[in-house]
């Protein structure tokens, strides 16, 4: 009888080492195989640093240059408030060690805010055709409409500051007193302009106010900024290129309320009618 027991005791536990070596393996009565060719070398993915590695590293004896040298090269994120130094000092943490570690979050930091903010993509779904557009609340671009604008030529005056070339006194007149265009500042604007001319062409200019009418004065080509004559209307702006033949421009806070226009290179020929395109800024 205890010879039949241990049979069967020596029996099971033969059955059972040779399950649990065939487990997750499908049997096929071949020899095991060994796999040719060079093998890929586990590589550990790099951990992060933080304080309780640093105090580890303490702990276990390693040396303080070699503690300084792995929080300077390797990631880490560390938590230096007054509590938690005071923490680390009480551990055994040298001077040396917890400088070591806010110089490494100091540079964190200030990569941080270096870093510019992603530019978001100038949406142009709403600008198909040539002309002045505003931004609405929503986001949206909205075209001017444009007022028809008289141009008188006056006389020609001859600037040092324009190297001798020559620009023709022009006054432009635009009927009623008002634009129906109230806009609230900032304001962001976008021109997209015709085929070969640049937005640097355009002249942004505030009307003088007159009962029945707008009034400004410039210079064709440009502002010429000059002591002599009488003073001209033209308002600086710098319009950014953000697309082809699109570009983009913003009204600051601090621009003085009042009536204004954009006013088209060439205005006054039949190229593009006489047209510029007003906005008011409320007061």
């Amino acid at each position: 009888m205890l010879r039949t027991f241990s049979w069967v005791v020596t029996m099971l536990v033969g059955c059972a080492l040779g399950a649990t070596a065939g487990y997750g393996q499908q049997h096929t009565g071949d020899a095991p195989q060994m796999i040719e060719g060079p093998q890929a070398a586990y590589t550990p993915k790099p951990t992060s640093m933080n304080n309780d590695s640093v105090l580890k590293m303490v702990k276990s004896g390693l040396d303080e240059e070699l503690i300084v040298q792995t929080i300077q090269t390797q990631p880490g994120q560390y938590v230096m408030v007054p509590d938690a130094m005071v923490a680390l000092k009480d551990a055994g943490v040298s001077n040396r060690i917890i400088t070591a570690m806010m110089s490494k979050r100091r540079r964190q930091i200030t990569s941080s805010a270096q870093e510019p903010a992603p530019e978001k993509p100038v949406d142009l779904s709403d600008v198909n055709e040539i002309g002045v557009y505003y931004k609405d609340r929503t986001g949206k671009w909205i075209l001017i409409d444009p007022e028809l604008v008289h141009i008188k030529s006056g006389g020609f005056i001859k600037s040092t500051l324009t190297q001798g070339i020559i620009k023709q006194d022009r006054n432009g007149t635009v009927n009623g007193k008002e634009s129906k265009l109230l806009l609230p500042r900032p304001i962001e604007f976008l021109i997209y302009v015709p085929e070969g001319v640049a937005a640097t062409e355009y002249d942004l200019v505030r009307f003088r106010l007159h009962s029945d009418r707008r009034e400004f004065r410039t210079f064709t080509g440009g502002v010429i900024h000059s002591g002599s004559g009488a003073e001209r209307d033209e308002v600086p702006f710098k319009p950014t290129r953000v697309a082809p033949r699109t570009y983009k421009f913003t009204v600051e806070q601090t621009t003085p309320g009042g009536e204004y226009g954009l006013l088209p290179p060439g205005t006054g020929n039949i190229t593009n009618g006489g047209k510029i395109y007003t906005f008011a800024i409320s007061e």
